[in-house]
């Protein structure tokens, strides 16, 4: 592809609601890969329901998420992974990074909160509605305010208290917890707590966080204070990737609204918490549906 590039078709209700498996890989880019990747799937029977590329000039590398309907291919998602990896993954090269899932294998996420309801109440409303591409297996608190707001919904809360000198003890216990569930995203929905680095390694690229401000701007606490107090005429909110480094892991989605001189504080965090609501559940969709590829700091999110 041209450098830079980006191309995707538009998603169709087919791939939403079918049997499909996904395909997304990364690796420097060169000429052939597209056809190589197409040939492949067109040996297996793949029928393509959607396609997407994106060639970045400043790193030289290549991304693409495929689509295909799983009743067209010959082989299951097991055969198809080991027969890429032979033929297409080992040609393209060892710093090739590649997926495929199946639709059919159903994914799961376990919630961290601690007393805001606002994104807890969002994504138990949405799984509830069969809206989110997974079942939420459980929500670890460290209060239990949110205990009965949870079980309404079936799902197991797990209160781990933080007070005093056992906050290491208290990490070592939601590691326990969320490792029992196998979970493939991990969300803080509001948790409002510093994972420790030993956690952001164990849940790396799939520990997912919504700041309450539009990052790089006012990391950590209380940023609608700091956002009232510099006088902005946007906030906004960031779905990230939890890395070692505070508020500052790879972006996945972004949205913000606009204030003026005659909000207050409390103006801003209520509608803030709207914002947040919606760029957590894109994120965590797009996660879901392996939308987004990492490559270092940067993602590249195919919707």
């Amino acid at each position: 592809m041209a450098p830079g590039q980006t191309t995707q078709t538009s998603r169709t209700q087919t791939d939403q609601t079918e049997h499909r498996y996904v395909l997304t890989l990364g690796c420097p880019d060169r000429t052939g890969i597209v056809a190589r990747i197409s040939t492949f799937l067109t040996d297996v029977g793949g029928w393509i329901t959607e396609a997407a590329y994106h060639s970045d000039e400043e790193t030289g590398w290549f991304f693409t998420r495929q689509a295909i309907r799983a009743d067209s291919a010959s082989s299951s998602a097991a055969e198809l992974r080991a027969r890429f990896a032979a033929e297409v993954a080992a040609e393209l090269g060892p710093e090739t990074e590649w997926r495929l899932t199946d639709s059919r294998e159903t994914k799961s996420a376990v919630l961290l909160v601690s007393k805001e309801s606002h994104c807890l109440i969002d994504l138990l409303g949405r799984a509830h509605r069969g809206e989110l591409p997974a079942e939420i297996r459980a929500v670890v608190g460290n209060h239990r305010e949110l205990e009965d707001l949870t079980t309404r919904f079936g799902v197991p809360f797990h209160h781990v208290p933080f007070g005093g000198e056992r906050k290491a003890e208290a990490f070592a216990e939601v590691g326990r917890i969320v490792a029992g569930y196998e979970p493939d995203a991990v969300v803080l929905a509001r948790f409002m707590q510093i994972l420790p680095p030993q956690l952001c390694d164990a849940w790396a690229g799939r520990a997912i966080n919504i700041h309450h401000s539009f990052l790089p701007s006012f990391i950590g606490a209380r940023p609608y204070h700091q956002a009232f107090a510099r006088g902005v005429k946007l906030i906004g909110a960031t779905c990230h990737y939890v890395t070692a480094d505070l508020d500052a892991g790879p972006i996945i989605e972004q949205d913000v609204i606009r204030v003026d001189h005659s909000d207050s504080v409390a103006d801003m965090v209520r509608q803030g918490r709207d914002i947040e609501t919606l760029v957590l559940s894109r994120g965590l969709r797009w996660h879901l549906e392996d939308r987004v590829l990492v490559h270092g700091r940067k993602t590249v999110v195919f919707t």
